[in-house]
């Protein structure tokens, strides 16, 4: 079995950025060169390392996070591979909140994208180390210094190349390196074939212009290399080294790399970069977490000799394994037959078999220590966001904040009898995913699945199959309207039945008021002289209430208004609190019918970001969905939009906002109120219902 690696020859990378960068490739060729396998697999065939499940051969795309491990001059690396679709983020940022260092693939032939924008922000978010590694070098219509520029414009001047192709596109091998200042030769598909040699003539004005910049970004970032770098015009390669390592962590300076992965080409600098530049869990330094039950911030040092305590990012469950749980350690160690404890529930976790990862592949160990990333199987009662630590050690690692799902659509079982499998395949698809949520809504009696989009809720329903058996379909989510009155409205309601001995007898007069908004149902009495008698009032006001959660109009709640019994008569024999409720209904419903009524509608504040360029766009897409705008706002490159918009029309929005923008905008709403329905609409919801 392998040896534990210590913390400070560790170095956790994940891989992020936009959908068809490379980021699978990246993690492929880093694999090659490091000796994990002896091949380079295939996207289009599915035999990547990182991209195993049936669901990402299937679509070609990642879906779940994985790792690869492996060794690189006497450093183990643990790359983190993530998916690139926005669907797919709360993988992203599950991984990014264990990762040391972020690296971002981008796409010289497409430059950043909106991928590239999201994790970035990410990156600010948990404020991580940041690369970049430009892709694609050896494909036709590639453009390295437009991409550097559009990254630079983006994220600002701290962007700063450390290597540019000598030639790109077609043929592309060569790779001019301004911090080692050496030309780097490749030969295509042959792992550890890079020669390093003088830059020759061609590129060396621009090499010498590259390496001056790099000095000064780095300089800039430290007081002491500033005042080297004065006193001798220059930096060496070790110094550079140990300030971009500094400024990494201090987020004043993203290095800028360049591979062709499907080639091996920049690979093995690649792995030298990640080793020499990029923090070990000791530089990164302690983790914050919450402690005791104020949960007051406290630091946890990653100290192999420390408490013992671990992170759980990642929940995977495999039908004939049970639940694999992937885990960063932040302090101590984690070995097999270790007793430690949930820190959310104190529940204790008795660890079998620790693994590490080759992709599908486990590895067993017999221990990992604090800093590294490792997985076990069958955790008792431990899940995705929660802490293993000590037994004592109140402390727990502060949780994933997931992007918040706003793609609602209802789910209902092909089969009959199959309701209970839904709900726990569904349960244990969201301890894999936490960023989606089901919803029973009482009131429509429907499942709800909210997803982070169209992709993302297929692949739940692909894998609610796949791993339980169960077939669902979709259907829309049905919008809560509810039913009120324009105006004050009376009538009389009289239940009156015959039937030999006790008969029934109830006698109401009912004057129903428009209420203010969010006023729901208010009952009073103006009954004087014993009309209807005071035992029989709360029958009366059951009835009355009994009937407007019924609804009138479309079967949908009443809400705000007042309803006040005036008048009525009773029977000293045959009335009853039974006639009274039904009286009271009656009395309710023909008042209602009077009382001009209207349906009302759930209108949602909604907030959209998007680049400024598709404003137009995105406001004429709001107005021709009814919604109104509110206001409007920049925030940095982007376009803040704030509007009014009916449930009903969301749907439709999400789909078309994505096709409107490419993609690239983002939005989210929260329920705000209430408004009337157009009468054209109101007449579509009554005939449907």
């Amino acid at each position: 079995m392998q040896a534990a690696s210590n913390p400070d020859t560790i170095r956790n990378i994940v891989i992020t950025g936009h959908t068809g960068a490379g980021k699978t490739m990246i993690a492929e060729s880093l694999a090659l060169s490091m000796g994990i396998i002896n091949r380079l697999g295939s996207i289009e065939d599915g035999s990547t390392l990182s991209d195993y499940a049936d669901d990402e051969k299937t679509r070609g795309h990642s879906l779940n996070t994985s790792i690869v491990h492996g060794t690189w001059k006497d450093h183990k690396i643990n790359l983190i591979d993530t998916p690139g679709l926005l669907d797919f983020h709360g993988d992203v940022k599950s991984a990014m909140r264990v990762a040391d260092t972020v690296m971002i693939a981008v796409n010289t032939t497409t430059g950043p994208e909106v991928g590239t924008d999201m994790v970035w922000e990410y990156t600010q978010e948990y404020y991580k180390p940041t690369m970049f590694v430009m892709t694609r070098l050896d494909a036709d219509r590639t453009n390295f210094n437009q991409a550097v520029s559009e990254l630079q414009a983006k994220f600002g001047h701290l962007v700063t190349p450390i290597q540019f192709p000598a030639e790109e596109g077609l043929g592309h091998h060569v790779v001019i390196d301004v911090l080692l200042m050496k030309k780097l030769e490749f030969s295509p598909d042959k792992p550890g074939s890079m020669e390093m040699d003088d830059i020759p003539d061609l590129y060396l004005k621009r090499a010498e212009e590259l390496h001056n910049r790099l000095v000064e970004a780095v300089a800039e970032t430290d007081e002491e290399l500033m005042n080297l770098y004065f006193e001798k015009g220059s930096l060496t390669e070790n110094e550079l080294r140990a300030g971009i390592k500094s400024a990494l962590l201090s987020r004043t300076f993203f290095p800028v790399f360049c591979t062709s992965p499907l080639h091996l080409i920049g690979s093995e600098r690649l792995l030298d970069a990640l080793v020499n530049l990029c923090p070990s869990p000791i530089e990164r330094g302690p983790e914050h977490a919450l402690c005791g039950n104020d949960e007051c911030e406290a630091l946890i040092e990653p100290d192999p000799e420390g408490p013992t305590v671990a992170f759980i990012f990642k929940t995977l469950s495999e039908p004939r394994l049970g639940e694999l749980s992937y885990f960063r350690i932040y302090s101590g160690h984690i070995e097999s037959g270790h007793e430690l404890i949930d820190a959310q529930t104190g529940q204790a976790e008795k660890i079998g078999q620790v693994y590490t990862m080759e992709g599908e592949k486990k590895i067993p160990v017999p221990k990992l220590l604090a800093g590294d990333i490792g997985m076990v199987v069958k955790l008792r009662d431990a899940h995705t966001n929660d802490t293993l630590a000590d037994k004592g050690t109140e402390c727990r690692i502060s949780p994933i904040v997931f992007p918040d799902p706003v793609f609602a659509t209802a789910v209902t079982t092909v089969r009959q009898g199959d309701e209970e499998k839904i709900s726990s395949g569904l349960h244990h698809l969201h301890e894999e995913d936490p960023s989606f949520r089901v919803e029973h809504d009482g009131e429509s009696n429907q499942t709800v699945l909210k997803t982070l989009g169209e992709t993302h809720l297929d692949t739940i329903i692909t894998r609610l199959e796949r791993k339980f058996g169960v077939q669902v379909t979709t259907v829309p989510a049905k919008i809560p309207y509810r039913e009120a009155i324009r105006t004050s409205a009376s009538a009389q309601g009289k239940y009156k039945k015959q039937s030999g001995g006790r008969g029934q007898y109830g006698d109401v007069w009912v004057r129903l008021e428009p209420g203010e908004r969010d006023s729901g149902i208010v009952f009073a009495s103006e009954v004087v002289g014993g009309v209807v008698p005071t035992r029989f009032l709360p029958a009366v006001e059951k009835g009355i209430r009994e009937t407007a959660t019924e609804g009138v109009l479309t079967g949908y709640p009443v809400v705000d208004l007042k309803a006040v019994v005036y008048d009525g008569s009773h029977h000293p024999v045959d009335s009853s609190e039974f006639a009274f409720k039904i009286a009271a209904s009656m009395a309710f419903k023909a008042a209602f019918e009077k009382a001009k009524p209207m349906l009302l509608e759930p209108v949602s504040e909604l907030t959209v970001k998007a680049p400024e360029q598709y404003t137009g766009e995105i406001v004429g897409e709001i107005s021709s969905k009814r919604g109104k705008i509110i206001g409007m706002e920049t925030q940095g490159s982007l376009q803040v939009i704030h509007a009014h918009m009916p449930q009903a029309s969301l749907h439709d929005f999400h789909t078309n906002l994505i096709r409107l923008t490419q993609n690239r905008a983002r939005y989210n709403y929260a329920c705000s109120h209430y408004e009337e329905v157009p009468a054209e609409i109101a007449k579509e919801v009554t005939s449907e219902e």
